[in-house]
């Protein structure tokens, strides 16, 4: 099993963990369990890799990082909750990896970890066109990959 995937496997355990997690909660209680969620997943991704991938600032001379960098896997993991919502981050993030691709990452990957309902989301043509053209141009392959909710009845 590769970091990416055991790093989504992590996701999913602290999803399942908290039964409201896939509730639409708003501004404000929303961020908190966001937060909490991040910090949550940054903490126990660095016990089990001993290192820590989080909030990695690989996007040259800006403020800008991405949530998780694995660079021997030439992956970028944006944990993306709200993607399934309209006005949500999916073309900066993007951005965010053809920044560090520019500046010599070898990225090679972009997966957003996200709530149901971004998959679905993002079948719209200009968000088809944004994953053909970045892979056309970059050679970055973005995936989507939804939490599943085990909680539902």
């Amino acid at each position: 099993m590769t970091k990416t995937e055991k790093l989504i496997q992590i996701a999913q355990q602290i999803a399942d963990e908290r039964p409201n997690f896939f509730e639409k909660k708003g501004a404000g209680k929303g961020d908190k369990d966001t937060n909490s969620f991040m910090a949550e997943l940054r903490s126990r991704a660095e016990e089990l890799f001993g290192r820590d991938f989080s909030e990695k600032r690989i996007c040259g001379h800006t403020n800008l990082a991405v949530d998780f960098f694995i660079p021997d896997e030439g992956t970028i993991i944006e944990v993306a909750l709200g993607l399934r919502n309209p006005g949500s981050e999916f073309e900066r993030d993007i951005l965010k990896a053809i920044m560090a691709k520019e500046q010599g990452e070898q990225v090679r990957q972009l997966i957003f970890v996200a709530k149901p309902g971004a998959m679905k989301r993002h079948q719209q043509p200009s968000s088809i066109a944004m994953q053909s053209w970045v892979k056309k141009n970059y050679g970055i392959h973005v995936t989507i990959w939804e939490l599943r909710n085990n909680h539902a009845h």
